[in-house]
């Protein structure tokens, strides 16, 4: 229903590692290293495009923890 979960996928040498996430965290961390997010078109279409824009708008990088440069 309203419940969201996010997957970290890694890289280590050869190996490709998948980790179960918080999407907030999943989200920080991709900020912090630059990394592609993706999100199924389901999840996508539950948001308006006035209602996403919105948040889009008011988000701040606090709202993802501390962001070191």
């Amino acid at each position: 229903e309203n419940t969201y979960f996010a997957k970290i996928h890694l890289m280590y040498g050869d190996s490709e590692y998948a980790v179960d996430s918080r999407p907030s965290d999943a989200i920080a961390l991709a900020l912090r290293t630059q990394a592609p997010i993706f999100a199924s078109e389901s999840v996508i279409r539950k948001q308006s495009s006035e209602e996403l824009g919105q948040w889009l708008e008011n988000l701040k990088p606090e709202d993802f923890g501390k962001l070191d440069s």
